[in-house]
């Protein structure tokens, strides 16, 4: 039951919301003046009305006064607006990433936050050793080891509690998450066995950054929700970035890798083509389906993709921006090739009859059922390494199109809507590699103009 005191011209609301886990109770205070001419009965039932109103606001968890901590806001903000109006793998990306904001600001009540705490907060993240590494490589060879043991890889999974493959990553020398490292030490009782890629690692500058957006954006929304009055990350500098342009292959290397494909099932090769002739993500091109594909007129329309989260597993999404959301042109080889792949897909499903997966995605398995959307970055990466070729991601592939575009003459407005920017600023931000490259072509074009 609410408690009503009038100060003045003033009606002070009191309400109880229980206790906190130290026994002492928490209670919740709003002051309302009530408008001139309100008097007499009138007047009672308003402050009636409005006590039963804040409680209920109370009650329901839609009241937050200045002084509730960071950490509480945060957690409110999660639930009321994250989780209902952002993507999932935002999601994911701000679950990561708010432990850290939490154990050093989540106990400061909003009110008393300040620029001070905000960029104490940024150099501590500066530090080294700030990257506490989730990946471990082994220190020993693990082949020679079962044999010693007398273990099989399958017997090592059993008595760890960890998948075959994640044993099978230790026998080739490949990186493991942490808990399976400590599970496998565990089992074998040897804390030696693994070791951490990148011990004293610190936060690169853009993670930084990202922090410094995830803060301001849930203390923008506090004051937007009227619980604060200004929002300190507002006073403070962003962390400073320095531009990093992005990695890309030459010309040479991506006919080196156009040529290593032709020896590799035809699935992958018109999956990893197209992406470097297109320049759609991972995402986009897991995401298509057959009726996405115009063959008579050479078109793509990307509409959705199709993404994976622990949390929610493999699930389907609509682009990443509105910007996103195109129709691209493709050339006469790729519409060939993806005619070839799905004469080839007609016969397989053929073959298998009811034992095909029946999947509509272009992309699918040996017996029909959609590629997992990781499933093409771990292949192109083998790849790489079986063939000999240039290091690189498969995401390269995106920037190595934009590059060798721009670099040859094609306009950065056609290249960023291409790539589904929402700008040809963000292209241009990236790619001033691909400037350069003009740049060696207008020199030497001068040489044969003017010898």
């Amino acid at each position: 039951m609410a408690s009503i005191r009038r100060r003045g011209n003033t009606i002070q609301i009191r309400v109880s919301c229980g206790y906190d886990i130290n026994g002492r109770q928490i209670e919740r205070t709003k002051s309302w003046t009530p408008p001139e001419g309100l008097k007499g009965v009138r007047l009672e039932k308003e402050i009636t009305r409005q006590a039963v109103l804040f409680e209920d606001e109370c009650r329901t968890g839609q009241f937050l006064d200045s002084s509730v901590t960071l950490k509480d806001f945060t957690e409110r903000w999660m639930r009321d607006y994250a989780e209902t109006q952002l993507k999932e793998k935002s999601i994911k990306g701000y679950n990561d990433m708010l432990p850290r904001i939490v154990q050093a600001l989540g106990h400061i009540p909003l009110n008393k936050l300040r620029p001070a705490h905000i960029l104490n907060f940024y150099s501590n993240l500066s530090e080294n050793g700030v990257r506490q590494d989730t990946k471990y490589v082994p220190t020993v060879d693990f082949k020679a080891l079962l044999k010693k043991k007398n273990l099989s890889q399958q017997q090592l999974a059993d008595k760890a509690g960890v998948s075959i493959k994640s044993v099978a990553a230790c026998v080739k020398g490949d990186h493991v998450a942490k808990s399976t490292a400590d599970k496998i030490s565990a089992a074998l009782g040897d804390k030696k066995l693994f070791k951490a890629l990148n011990p004293n690692g610190k936060l690169s500058e853009a993670t930084i950054l990202k922090y410094h957006r995830l803060l301001s954006s849930i203390l923008t929304a506090a004051v937007h929700w009227q619980v604060i009055p200004y929002n300190p990350c507002a006073s403070v500098k962003p962390p400073r970035m320095r531009h990093k342009e992005a990695a890309v292959l030459d010309e040479q290397q991506s006919r080196e890798i156009l040529d290593a494909l032709e020896d590799e099932p035809l699935r992958y090769r018109t999956l990893i083509t197209l992406i470097l002739y297109s320049g759609i993500r991972v995402a986009e091109a897991s995401g298509l389906t057959w009726d996405d594909i115009d063959f008579e007129n050479g078109f793509i329309d990307i509409n959705k993709t199709l993404n994976y989260t622990p949390r929610k597993g493999v699930y389907e999404d609509t682009p990443k921006s509105e910007s996103s959301a195109r129709v691209i042109s493709i050339p006469p080889n790729i519409v060939e090739l993806l005619k070839q792949y799905k004469e080839e897909q007609e016969r397989a499903k053929e073959l298998l009859g009811d034992r095909w997966g029946n999947s509509t995605r272009v992309f699918v398995s040996e017996t029909g059922y959609a590629l997992h959307p990781n499933t093409p970055g771990k292949w192109y990466h083998k790849f790489v390494k079986k063939h000999g070729l240039a290091p690189s991601h498969i995401h390269t592939l995106r920037h190595t199109m934009t590059t060798l575009l721009l670099a040859n003459g094609v306009d950065c407005v056609t290249v960023s809507k291409r790539l589904g920017h929402a700008s040809p600023a963000t292209t241009k931000e990236f790619y001033a590699h691909a400037n350069r490259l003009a740049d060696i072509r207008a020199a030497k074009k001068m040489q044969e103009i003017l010898p």
